[in-house]
């Protein structure tokens, strides 16, 4: 197995072992982020019904308004965080669970949770 297909591998590992704890019930959603090489994208969902209740990231329109060219990537992640957090209050969602996505609590991710949890989600 090659570099690139053992990391993937490895994702994937870590991926079912968060998932398999992990349910968005009405009373407690989920809070699912998937990160890119350049983007990182994060939505609120409920899996009983299986919908997107509220989405953020770095390519909404939104948020591209809000960056500027000397935020590094960690602060972009904040940001998507703190945005997903001012809509997930105009929608009447407080508590979350979160779904690091087999992504590593660190940097990026661990950015966006801080500023979803300094704006008011509790998770």
């Amino acid at each position: 197995m090659n570099r690139t297909a053992l990391k993937l591998h490895r994702q994937a590992r870590r991926k079912r072992s968060v998932r398999k704890d992990i349910f968005g019930t009405p009373d407690r959603l989920r809070l699912a982020v998937y990160r890119s090489t350049n983007h990182i994208y994060a939505q609120i969902i409920d899996d009983t019904t299986a919908r997107t209740l509220v989405a953020a990231s770095t390519i909404d329109k939104d948020v591209r308004g809000r960056i500027t060219d000397d935020m590094t990537k960690v602060d972009e992640s904040r940001l998507v965080g703190t945005v997903l957090a001012e809509r997930a209050k105009a929608a009447n969602i407080s508590r979350v669970a979160f779904d690091r996505g087999g992504f590593l609590y660190h940097g990026r991710v661990k950015a966006l949770a801080d500023g979803a949890r300094e704006h008011g989600l509790d998770f």
